[in-house]
């Protein structure tokens, strides 16, 4: 059942996961705010050829937006996508509801075929959805040759799903970006920031949209991204910036977690509940300033 969030568009649940496949904000703004606009898409849409890679295609809102962003702007522009999605109906189903319906022609009729074969080719679009577990289903794309411009990184939570968060899987996608390519996320997990650091990223902090926290855009160059404020610097020296990690690629979400949580246990980092309450005093501190006309 279609369920509808605030700017008009509308998103799923995902009994599996236990979460909306986008924020009540607005699953469209969503899609251009978090990802289309921070990996500088409009920078390059005079190429001739835009090479996107969707982790976790899912109803198609992040490729809907990069392909109206692109062909709104360079009608001519060739674009060439691999989207990866666990679940076939997940696309199927955005389709049969009219999902898609909002963004403006051939993005729709395209997108209806990718959702129903799994594979595109025309003039415009060359477009490949293969369907399973991304971390296998991204290792086919090892031979060839394919580099991405920007890659839409958008599984659900870390808590929810931490086989797609982990230091080798992201290590493994930074693999299909391109030197000046941007990968996007809507996380600002420390563990995920620090498995994108240790995936040899540069990592910058994107407005938030939907939600009280940041986004996250990396890069291999730190030219052009945001940077990181203080209170965020210090969460990646907190024990909840210890990455989650899946040495073989293949192990359940619940093994991943205990290996983390044992890790946690025996870091001499900083609790992460020690960081909140340090900033937290520093807020209150900065309020109590502000109200007696004190500047600190």
């Amino acid at each position: 059942m279609p369920q509808p969030t605030a700017d008009g568009s509308f998103t799923f649940f995902s009994p599996e996961f236990g979460e909306t496949f986008h924020s009540h904000f607005g699953a469209q703004q969503e899609a251009e705010f978090k990802f289309v606009y921070p990996v500088q898409l409009l920078s390059r849409i005079h190429q001739p050829v835009v090479c996107l890679l969707d982790v976790c295609y899912g109803l198609g809102y992040n490729t809907a937006s990069a392909l109206a962003a692109i062909w709104k702007i360079n009608p001519g522009c060739q674009v060439q996508l691999v989207g990866l999605e666990l679940d076939p109906e997940v696309p199927k189903a955005a389709i049969a509801t009219g999902l898609l319906d909002n963004w403006p022609d051939p993005v729709p009729e395209l997108l209806a075929t990718l959702a129903n074969t799994h594979q595109l080719q025309t003039e415009k679009i060359q477009a490949k959805l293969p369907i399973g577990d991304a971390r296998r289903t991204i290792q086919e794309l090892n031979n060839s040759g394919f580099q991405a411009d920007a890659i839409f990184l958008d599984p659900f939570s870390p808590p929810s799903c931490p086989q797609l968060w982990t230091v080798e899987f992201l290590r493994l996608v930074g693999s299909f970006l391109k030197p000046d390519g941007y990968l996007a996320t809507f996380s600002c997990s420390a563990a995920v920031r620090k498995a994108l650091l240790e995936a040899h990223l540069k990592i910058g902090s994107t407005a938030p949209v939907g939600r009280r926290s940041p986004g996250t855009v990396a890069s291999f160059t730190e030219e052009y991204l945001p940077p990181l404020s203080e209170k965020e610097k210090e969460h990646l020296l907190t024990r909840a910036s210890i990455p989650y990690r899946d040495p073989h690629l293949s192990d359940s979400a619940e093994i991943i977690m205990h290996r983390r949580q044992l890790e946690q246990q025996k870091s001499s980092l900083e609790p992460t509940s020690h960081w909140k309450k340090r900033w937290l005093l520093k807020k209150e501190s900065g309020v109590r300033s502000q109200e007696s006309g004190v500047q600190i």
